[in-house]
């Protein structure tokens, strides 16, 4: 009774907390029209600081590649995980583990219904970097002596890319496949890299900086008639396109929780039982998830992660239907007032809740802080507080000024059409103030090809 108690008082404060913080900070599109009174002046507001940087209100958020919001549903499901029911699932001497333990294997089911595979073939991680660690090194360490070569792609995530380079310290051959200008693999450069020792295919699923959907099926295919495993990072993928194991037919597949509005902490590594694959656990323990992932499960973790995957499993279509009226809303309305538009990768074979684009004649770094009431990015979380270009938009050829201009939009379950109206005002505005002051955009508009000029050092 008092655990009840304690789980209702906990929900009443974070409800009031949440009320109190949206009519003090946060910043919707309505919010921040209002900002500007009738006569055009710009009202005083106390606004907000962070980091040195002053805005009027909390900014829209458009970086759902990055992180998701915690569904409120997920939120529910979780809260008695922390409040009444905290055993340790591994505990098996009383109660308090047991129903720990059915609830952390309840949600490894909801995790495998939603990428169709079995529930004893999902270990529970720290989330998709670890996941993908164990895969890469795992696998390879542990056939190492018959297989010696791995084959990736040059723009998969930094977790992948630093393992393989870890393997090539070690006396391991990597193969970092080109991809083509639309961000998709040349299915004959693959087919035509493998080699007998080639011991794993590492191909990310959905591309986190631009959206790309590889072709999933045609890969697992190759994979199958030579007999190589096939790892794919599928983070930005689960929960938003449809996955099936066997269709791709994966050997083994790293999955994340707070990428489809679950907790962070959190994520999961598909591993094929039939054929069997083997890795070689890359932490030491308990023995704990058959001992390839050793440490205490975490419990509420664990039963918000398979909470979203059960509410997206019921939701995805709606949700593409939804994010991609969205996104032909943004896309649509920047384009119409302004031109130099690109989109970087594959319209075609995308994933719609991933929007990034290039303005040309604008320096990127000035449009991210002129963008600062929209939380957007210039590429992946992981690597944008680097000044360097894209990796994955040079892999792509996309020119190194182009490259620096680029933005990624993410649009998720919550994102409002007000949000993106907003959005689209604020980024036309700021594009167009800086173009202003571009004198290479004053050269264009006046007829002259800027890429034949020959510029003189003094």
């Amino acid at each position: 009774m008092s655990s009840k108690l304690i789980a209702s008082n906990f929900r009443h404060h974070l409800r009031k907390s949440a009320q109190k913080l949206r009519g003090q900070l946060l910043s919707t599109a309505a919010e921040a029209a209002e900002v500007t009174e009738q006569d055009g002046s710009k009202s005083k507001s106390s606004g907000l600081t962070m980091k040195g940087v002053e805005i009027s209100g909390r900014p829209l958020y458009l970086d759902v590649q990055a992180t998701s919001p915690v569904d409120p549903r997920v939120m529910d499901a979780m809260l008695p995980f922390y409040l009444s029911r905290f055993g340790n699932p591994h505990s098996r001497t009383h109660f308090y583990g047991w129903e720990s333990d059915e609830a952390v294997e309840h949600g490894r089911g909801q995790v495998a219904s939603l990428i169709g595979a079995s529930a004893k073939e999902i270990v529970f991680t720290s989330g998709a970097t670890e996941s993908n660690n164990i895969s890469v090194k795992g696998v390879m360490h542990f056939y190492k002596d018959k297989k010696r070569h791995v084959i990736t792609t040059q723009t998969e995530h930094k977790c992948v890319l630093d393992s393989c380079r870890h393997l090539q310290q070690e006396g391991f051959d990597v193969t970092y496949l080109p991809v083509q200008c639309d961000g998709l693999i040349d299915l004959d450069k693959l087919r035509a890299a493998i080699r007998p020792d080639t011991g794993l295919v590492s191909v990310m699923a959905v591309n986190n900086e631009i959206g790309v959907v590889q072709p999933m099926e045609e890969i697992g295919r190759i994979c199958k008639e030579f007999n190589v495993p096939f790892h794919t990072d599928a983070a930005q993928a689960l929960g938003k396109i449809p996955i099936d194991v066997d269709k791709w037919n994966v050997s083994l597949m790293s999955l994340s929780g707070h990428k489809i509005y679950g907790p962070k902490g959190v994520g999961a590594l598909y591993l094929r039982r039939r054929p069997r694959i083997r890795v070689e656990p890359q932490m030491n323990g308990g023995g704990q998830e058959r001992g390839i992932r050793s440490g205490t499960v975490p419990t509420p973790l664990v039963v918000g992660m398979g909470a979203a995957c059960e509410v997206a499993k019921n939701e995805m279509e709606y949700d593409h239907k939804r994010i991609a009226a969205l996104q032909h809303r943004l896309l649509n309305g920047i384009r119409d007032k302004l031109d130099g538009v690109v989109v970087n990768g594959s319209m075609e074979n995308r994933y719609v809740g991933n929007l990034n684009l290039s303005f040309a004649y604008v320096e990127g770094e000035s449009l991210l802080m002129g963008l600062k009431e929209v939380a957007v990015s210039s590429g992946s979380a992981c690597t944008s507080a680097s000044l360097e270009p894209s990796y994955v938009l040079r892999a792509l050829g996309v020119e190194e000024d182009m490259a620096h201009t680029s933005i990624r939009f993410g649009i998720g379950r919550f994102t409002t059409e007000a949000e993106i109206d907003r959005a689209v005002d604020l980024t036309v505005q700021q594009v167009q103030k800086l173009r202003d002051m571009s004198p290479l955009y004053e050269m264009v508009k006046e007829g002259i090809n800027i890429k034949e000029i020959q510029w003189a050092q003094h």
